[in-house]
């Protein structure tokens, strides 16, 4: 990051039409309305329509991102989108967004690093924009809701649908992305996952009968691991980008669930630092988390011209990631 200055240019973000309540996916679980609010403080989630994939959420997010920078998909040099849930196995959803915007002659990846894959992304088209300029589009897009299994309350309750994005550009104006770091566990793989339908476990009836097509989530582990990791991680970022927790304005973290969030936040110690939440509305988003709550914090005006922005994300792999850019 340090060969180039990169800019947020513009934001975005879509979410599906149709509101699921906590009713209505708390009953083949078993569990009710209170019980998941209590758990997780969310309330309801937006829920993809049939026939409706990954990479229509992506576009309009990345439609939605463009129109704000002012840059048209001509423009476009590349387009990452960080998804778990792609509208196929290959090729990468982003070569439909590509199509659908009509960024013709545009590079166009996937990134997977679960719901930290948004600023995974971020970092991973900084190289491009060095070395050919023009700009980038940057898209987290999930589409959880088509590999949940209905019966599981430990993950049913918590995922949302929805999509978010930003125009990148390296050029004088707008927020700067000052730091970015990456970082994978990767001998915590088992707390997250879905275990058939790759290379490893081929989905074979068996395997369906079994569930292996499902999301599956060690919470209590996962838990330990975001509380334990997280404050320290969050720490030696700070201190690598030369800044103090009490010089972070705002702090928009994955979305993952909001009463942990609330138990992570007084963790951080940022004590002059607004946390910026959607988990309410919109559920767990996985990589489409981050994007859409900046979107939206953007769209409200909350940030002002020199404010420090803190993005974290954290999610399988396990992976965490962290953005800090200065409005």
């Amino acid at each position: 990051m340090n060969d180039v200055t990169i800019h947020v240019l513009g934001t975005g973000a879509y979410v599906p039409e149709r509101i699921v309540s906590n009713d209505e996916v708390g009953a083949p679980a078993g569990v009710d309305d209170d019980w998941i609010t209590r758990k997780t403080a969310i309330r309801q989630r937006r829920w993809a329509a049939d026939g409706q994939a990954t990479s229509d959420l992506a576009t309009a997010a990345g439609r939605a991102a463009l129109k704000a920078a002012g840059i048209s998909p001509e423009q476009l040099t590349v387009i990452a989108v960080a998804t778990s849930t792609p509208d196929q196995p290959q090729p990468p959803t982003a070569a439909y967004v590509q199509h659908h915007l009509g960024a013709a002659g545009t590079a166009a990846f996937d990134v997977n690093a679960v719901c930290s894959g948004t600023v995974f992304a971020l970092s991973s088209v900084a190289g491009t924009l060095v070395h050919r300029g023009g700009y980038a589009l940057v898209i987290g897009a999930d589409v959880y809701s088509r590999i949940l299994d209905p019966a599981d309350r430990r993950t049913v309750v918590l995922f949302g649908d929805g999509a978010g994005a930003m125009v990148l550009g390296p050029t004088g104006k707008g927020p700067v992305v000052r730091r970015v770091a990456l970082h994978t566990f990767g001998d915590l793989t088992g707390l997250i996952g879905v275990p058939g339908g790759g290379s490893r476990r081929p989905l074979d009836e068996a395997g369906l009968n079994a569930g292996l097509q499902y999301f599956a989530m060690d919470g209590r582990e996962v838990r330990r691991f975001v509380v334990e990791q997280l404050p320290q991680l969050t720490k030696g970022f700070l201190h690598e980008a030369g800044v103090e927790a009490a010089d972070i304005s705002h702090f928009v973290p994955h979305q993952a669930n909001g009463v942990m969030l609330d138990t992570v936040f007084e963790e951080l110690h940022l004590p002059r630092a607004t946390m910026h939440r959607t988990v309410d509305t919109y559920g767990n988003t996985g990589a489409a988390s981050i994007p859409i709550t900046m979107d939206k914090a953007v769209r409200a005006g909350s940030f002002r011209p020199g404010e420090l922005v803190l993005l974290a994300g954290f999610g399988g792999g396990m992976a965490a990631s962290f953005a800090l850019i200065q409005w």
